[in-house]
């Protein structure tokens, strides 16, 4: 929508333009003294109206724009501070993740540690116990084998006193029967005539 001044010079150029001209010379008009006055002082009073109605519309402008700078200001101001926001979240985060990785380093390192220990503990418990039970089976073995041993020895002189014996026995029945004596009295019962000697004693025997 164009102002009242701009209006006031379109009206002026129709004006102008719907005059008449003057015989042989074009370029010079006739106009009414009256009616381009009229026009020219409403112009003139609608120009301070118009010029303050424009200083407003720029001061509006002005404050408009301050207004506009001061947001964008804000907006930068606030758009920085955002990114470095975000830029110590991101150092906190690499941080905070390079943290993590340590510690699941650290982690896995004591548990190989702890597993490394685990079975050399391991190792050496199961190097005890067949020490152990190896020390305890030659006990028992030694055990065993005196035992066998004082066995075999025990048999041995049973054996002998069993062969004594024997040859005691014998001897004994050698002397039921002495020397150059025929069996023609002995049955297998026993002699038939069994006399004691005179002494009331008979033959030793054990």
């Amino acid at each position: 929508m164009s102002s009242k001044i701009e209006q006031m010079i379109d009206d002026i150029e129709e004006y102008i333009l719907s005059c008449k001209s003057k015989p042989l010379a074009q370029n010079i008009i006739l106009v009414n003294r009256e009616d381009i006055l009229d026009m020219l002082q409403e112009l003139r009073q609608k120009t301070p109206v118009e010029i303050s109605r424009y200083q407003k519309v720029i001061s509006n402008k002005e404050a408009i724009l301050n207004d506009a700078r001061e947001r964008a200001e804000a907006l930068i101001n606030e758009a920085a501070v955002h990114t470095n926001e975000l830029v110590s979240e991101h150092e906190i985060m690499q941080q905070a993740y390079a943290q993590a990785q340590e510690i699941v380093e650290m982690a896995s390192n004591q548990a190989q540690e702890i597993l490394e220990k685990a079975s050399e503990e391991a190792g050496a418990m199961r190097m005890a116990a067949v020490s152990y039970t190896d020390d305890n089976l030659g006990v028992i073995e030694d055990l065993l084998a005196h035992g066998i041993d004082v066995a075999a020895t025990n048999y041995e002189r049973l054996m002998t006193q069993l062969q004594e014996t024997i040859q005691v026995i014998q001897a004994n029945r050698s002397q039921l029967y002495p020397a150059g004596d025929d069996a023609e009295g002995v049955s297998d019962e026993g002699p038939a005539d069994t006399q004691e000697p005179e002494d009331g004693q008979g033959p030793d025997l054990i």
